[in-house]
């Protein structure tokens, strides 16, 4: 076969696979469909992870649906004799001030749990313990309460379960501790209360706190941590930075202040201390604790302190700001300690050596 011929059939050959190759060659596509709608909140800055749909009122810390349980306000004991207690790991914010001669009570307000574990062991309230739990629209837990307590809540007919009076059938006693030391509960109790007493399951104008981001600087001073004393040295609590965790860890005198269940150290990301006006009432030594008035404060968060003031507004929780402005927490648990401001706030904290 002569070079032309075979020229001429190897053009024949590649014209015929360019057309057969052209054949069986994609036809041209159809515009693709619409891609569904993203929500704003669906990945974290710079789009390496998602971001959660909903977060925690009390906490900001993430959660698959909306939190809008009614929140649960505990009284909880915190005589020697009652310690260590149950289940204050668990609440989004806690609250220790004064009840008479020298001893403090624990108030926990439990929102975003769903955990089973025992709470307390539960004690009465006072009149500013109610003004607390309800600050947060939470269904007041205890039992029994001073005569002012108890007639504040008849007169305003407060939601509340009380194991004295009509909620005893969501408490039990630990028959390990000794009474009055030993009275328990748990938020399925608490929750199956507030259903069968009628009062709402779910309340979606709990008060919030504004958050900074995780990576956000910290602010103020540099401390390790803040010694608190409210009257009695057995009632002396101390918060030490874990710089670790970011948390601060609780202390009351020397010892690690555990859960008595988990043995877990109470840790908190947010710690305020704050100074409020104390009136004796009685011979008894029953307080007025002003809770309206503001004043002084210290907030500790990622190893630093802020100096500042809290005030509260009406129909609001208490709020710590610097320079009239409000000051973020970080995502977390808080917890608040109310201390006298007699002789001076001062006198009642001091804070730890620097890091």
């Amino acid at each position: 076969m002569s070079y032309l011929s075979s020229r001429n059939m190897l053009i024949t050959l590649l014209a015929a696979s360019m057309l057969l190759l052209s054949a069986c060659g994609p036809k041209e596509e159809a515009a693709p469909a619409a891609e569904p709608a993203v929500t704003v909140n669906d990945q974290a800055p710079g789009g390496t992870a998602p971001a959660a749909a909903y977060t925690s009122p009390l906490t900001g810390l993430p959660s698959e649906s909306a939190v809008a349980s009614r929140p649960m306000a505990v009284m909880i004991n915190n005589a020697p004799a009652a310690r260590p207690q149950s289940g204050l790991g668990e609440a989004d914010i806690v609250y220790e001030v004064l009840a008479e001669g020298g001893i403090t009570r624990l108030v926990g307000i439990f929102q975003s749990s769903s955990s089973g574990v025992k709470i307390g062991p539960v004690r009465s309230i006072r009149p500013y313990l109610i003004d607390i739990g309800e600050s947060y629209h939470g269904v007041l837990v205890h039992a029994g309460g001073s005569p002012d307590a108890y007639a504040l809540i008849q007169q305003e007919h407060k939601e509340e379960l009380d194991e004295i009076g009509k909620g005893g059938a969501y408490f039990w006693r630990d028959k390990t501790r000794k009474a009055p030391h030993n009275l328990y509960t748990n938020l399925e109790q608490l929750h199956e209360g507030t259903a069968k007493q009628g009062f709402a399951a779910e309340d979606n104008a709990v008060p919030s706190y504004s958050f900074k981001k995780e990576d956000d600087p910290a602010e103020g001073n540099v401390a390790k941590g803040v010694e608190v004393k409210f009257l009695l040295n057995s009632y002396k609590v101390s918060y030490r930075y874990n710089a670790e965790t970011h948390l601060y860890e609780r202390y009351i005198g020397d010892k690690p202040h555990q859960d008595k269940d988990t043995s877990q150290t109470l840790s908190f990301t947010n710690v305020v201390v704050l100074g409020a006006d104390h009136a004796v009432l009685d011979d008894i030594g029953r307080l007025h604790v002003d809770l309206t008035l503001g004043g002084e404060a210290l907030l500790l968060q990622r190893g630093r302190v802020i100096e500042g003031r809290w005030i509260r507004k009406a129909d609001d929780v208490i709020r710590f700001v610097q320079n009239g402005q409000e000051v973020p927490f970080y995502p977390g648990k808080t917890i608040f300690n109310i201390v006298p401001n007699d002789p001076d706030f001062q006198s009642h904290v001091q804070l730890l050596d620097p890091l």
